[in-house]
C-alpha cells in the first residue's frame, strides 16, 4: 500500500506562509528551521493539526521534510515522491531535494553559512538530532530547540485530535493487557530498567488492548505511557477520549492529563528505557537521569502476531477477498463512462456490504494509464480520468476490520494492452511469486530477501523506487514496523510477522504496475535430506485473482506456473461460497490454469 496524493493541493497562500515563517525565524535569531512531516508520536500518518509540512509547502506525501532558510527552502523527498512533489509544490518557491541521496547536513553545508537552525524537540527524535549534529560538526552550523514556529503563524490550525477510544476484545487480541504488561515488566527488570516510556500510538493500543480514532484510517490513540518494572502503568491522555466502558477496561491503569507528562518524567528514578529512534527528543530532555536507550518494548511483541491475531487476519482476508472478487467482476463488465472516482467509490461500497468494515485502511488508489505510474496517486475531482480501452488500471486498497487489517494491489487490463505492459507485468509477477515461494534460514532480514522480488526486473534493466514490503498491524496501522522487505531493513524476520509483498514497475507518462499480497512469516516444514537448521517461509493471506490476461505464459518457468495455478485454485475454492452467482461464474473464468 502507498499513501495517495491530491495533485491539486498546492496552498494558495504558499509563498506568503513561507514569508511569515521567515519573519519568525528572524525574530528568533535563526537562519533556518526544520519542518518535518511528524507529530509528537513519530507516526507515519498525522492528524490535520500536525500536517505542518503540507500546510507550508503543499506536499502531502507520507514521508519528507522541509528545511527553510532565509533565501531558499528545500523539500526533501524519496523515490516514491519525485513526481508527486513537483505536482504539488510551488517550484518557484520550494526546491525538491532527492533524499536520502542528499542528506540534510550536506545540503545545509552547501547552502548555509555558519548560523543557527531551529527545530521543535517534540517533532524530532534523539537519534535524528544527534545524527544531524554529528554530520554538521565543524561547519559552524548549530541546532537550537525552539517552540514550533509553524504553530505561531497557522491562524486556522485545526485542534489536536480527540477521537473516542474503544476496547479491543481479548478474544481478538489473544492476550490480556495485564498479561502483556506483566510480560514486558519482566523484560525491564532483566535489563535493570526501572521504567519505559511508550510514545508510539500503535504500541499504546497494542499494550492496553484499545483502539482509537485520532488518525484517519488508522485506529490508533494519541497518548503517552510510562510502564514500570512492576507492571504499573500511567497513561497520559485527554480524559474526554475515554468513556466508562474503556475506563473499566483499563482497570488499575493510572489515568493522567497529558500536560503532567513532563513532571512525571522528571520524577522517574533511573534508569529509564527510551527509544531514541521513535521517542521525541522532548521526552529524554525531561528525564532527570540520562536515558537508557533501548527499543520500545512493545515493538517486537506487537509485530509477532499470536494465534488469535493470525486467525483474525485470515478471516479478514477471506472477507476482503470476496469483496475484491465482486469488485473485479463488476469492473470486467465495465459500465460505460467509468472514471477513477467511480472505481474508488464502487470498491469501497463492495467492502462495506459485509457490515463488518470499520474503515478503509488508507485512501484508495485507482490510477488509470499514466496515473498508475505515480506511485502515490490519489484521484480527486481535478485529476479524475476516464478509464480507456487498452490501458492498465492500478488499484491499491485495503480495509480495517476488528479482526484484521488488509492491503491489496491488483493491476487490471482494460481491454487488450501492449506487449511492453505484458512483459513488465509478467516480470513483476515473477518477483512477487519468488518472494511468495521464498524459503530461508531463521535470522535473515528483509534486506536479505528484497532482491528476490527485483531480480526479474533487473534482468531487463528495470526496477522500482520503493521497498518491496512493509509490516502490517492487527486492526492497527497498515504500515507497521519494525519488519520490512527492503534493502535497508536489518530486522530479522520472525514467525507471526505480517508483511506486504508488492513489487512494481512504473513507466512515467504511460502505465504503472504493482501486484500486492500480504504474507506472514511461519516455520517452514522439514525437507528430506535438509540440514539441521531452522528455516522459515511465508503463508499468503491475500485471496484474490491476479489478472491472467496481462501475463505472457512463455516467460514463466514451470515452478512459477505451478505456484500461480495452485494459488488460483485456492482462491476459487475459498471465495466461491462467499460471492454472488454472477461473481462465482466470473471467478471460475478468472482462476483457470495458465
Amino acid at each position: 500500500m502507498f499513501q495517495g496524493f491530491t495533485a491539486a493541493t498546492r496552498p494558495e497562500q504558499g509563498p506568503p506562509r513561507l514569508a511569515l515563517l521567515r519573519a519568525e525565524m528572524r525574530a528568533e535569531g535563526l537562519e533556518g528551521f526544520l519542518v518535518p512531516r511528524a507529530d509528537a508520536h513519530q507516526g507515519e500518518y498525522v492528524a490535520p493539526h500536525d500536517d505542518r509540512l503540507a500546510w507550508l509547502t503543499g506536499f502531502t506525501g507520507s514521508a519528507g521534510f522541509c528545511i527553510a532558510l532565509q533565501d531558499q527552502a528545500g523539500v526533501f523527498i524519496d523515490g516514491r515522491y519525485r513526481l508527486q512533489v513537483r505536482a504539488q509544490v510551488d517550484l518557484a518557491t520550494f526546491s525538491p531535494v532527492n533524499w536520502p541521496e542528499t542528506k540534510p547536513a550536506a545540503w545545509l553545508r552547501a547552502n548555509l553559512a555558519p548560523g543557527v537552525v531551529g527545530f521543535d524537540p517534540w517533532l524530532h527524535t534523539a537519534e535524528e538530532i544527534e545524527t544531524l549534529e554529528k554530520e554538521l560538526a565543524g561547519s559552524g552550523i548549530t541546532l537550537r530547540r525552539v517552540e514550533n514556529l509553524i504553530d505561531r503563524i497557522w491562524a486556522d490550525q485545526p485542534p489536536p485530535p480527540c477521537g473516542k477510544v474503544i476496547v479491543h476484545p481479548e478474544a481478538l487480541a489473544g492476550e490480556s493487557s495485564t498479561d502483556k504488561r506483566t510480560r514486558l515488566a519482566a523484560v525491564l527488570r532483566a535489563a535493570g530498567q526501572a521504567a519505559a516510556v511508550i510514545t508510539l500510538p500503535d504500541s499504546l493500543c497494542w499494550l492496553l488492548n484499545i483502539r482509537g480514532s485520532d488518525i484517519p484510517r488508522n485506529p490508533v490513540v494519541h497518548g503517552f505511557a510510562i510502564l514500570r518494572d512492576d507492571a504499573r502503568l500511567a497513561l497520559f491522555i485527554d480524559a474526554a477520549k475515554l468513556d466508562p466502558t474503556v475506563i473499566a477496561h483499563l482497570g488499575d491503569v493510572e489515568i493522567l492529563p497529558p500536560e503532567s507528562l513532563g513532571h512525571a518524567l522528571q520524577a522517574l528514578p533511573g534508569p529509564v528505557r527510551v527509544d531514541r529512534a521513535t521517542a521525541p527528543l522532548w521526552v529524554s530532555d525531561r528525564l532527570s537521569a540520562r536515558p537508557d536507550w533501548g527499543q520500545d518494548p512493545c515493538i517486537l511483541p506487537k509485530a509477532r502476531k499470536n494465534a488469535a491475531e493470525l486467525e483474525g487476519a485470515r478471516a479478514a482476508h477471506l472477507r476482503d477477498g470476496a469483496a475484491m472478487a465482486e469488485f473485479l467482476a463488476w469492473l470486467d463488465a465495465r459500465p460505460e463512462g467509468l472514471t477513477e472516482i467511480d472505481v474508488v467509490r464502487k470498491l469501497e461500497a463492495f467492502r462495506s456490504r459485509s457490515n463488518l468494515l470499520r474503515d478503509i485502511s488508507f485512501e484508495t488508489i485507482a490510477g488509470a494509464g499514466p496515473d498508475g505510474a505515480i506511485v502515490h496517486y490519489r484521484v480527486t475531482e481535478g485529476t479524475n480520468r476516464p478509464l480507456r480501452e487498452g490501458e492498465l488500471l492500478l488499484v491499491d486498497s485495503g480495509g480495517q476490520y476488528a479482526d484484521g487489517t488488509t492491503d491489496i494491489t491488483r493491476t487490471i487490463a482494460l481491454g487488450e494492452v501492449g506487449t511492453a505492459e505484458k512483459e513488465a507485468f509478467t516480470r513483476v509477477l515473477q518477483g512477487m511469486i519468488a518472494m511468495s515461494r521464498a524459503r530461508f534460514p531463521k535470522g535473515l532480514a528483509g534486506r536479505d530477501l528484497d532482491a528476490l522480488a527485483r531480480y526479474p526486473l533487473w534482468l531487463a534493466g528495470q526496477d522500482y523506487d520503493h521497498g518491496t514490503g512493509h509490516g502490517v498491524g492487527a486492526f492497527l496501522s497498515v504500515h507497521e514496523g519494525p519488519q520490512r522487505l527492503s534493502r535497508v531493513s536489518d530486522v530479522p524476520l520472525e514467525p507471526g510477522m505480517i508483511l506486504s509483498n508488492e513489487p512494481g514497475y512504473y513507466r512515467e507518462g504511460a502505465f504503472g504496475i504493482r501486484i500486492e499480497n500480504l504474507i506472514v512469516v511461519q516455520p517452514a516444514p522439514a525437507l528430506p535430506g535438509a540440514d539441521a537448521r531452522e528455516m522459515l517461509n511465508f503463508e499468503t493471506l491475500t485471496l484474490c485473482p491476479i489478472d491472467r490476461r496481462v501475463i505472457l505464459p512463455d516467460m514463466l518457468s514451470q515452478a512459477e506456473r505451478d505456484w500461480l495455478n495452485s494459488y488460483h485454485t485456492r482462491v476459487a475454492a475459498a471465495l466461491a461460497p462467499l460471492v454472488s452467482p454472477e461473481t462465482r461464474d466470473w471467478l471460475v473464468r478468472a482462476t483457470q490454469p495458465i
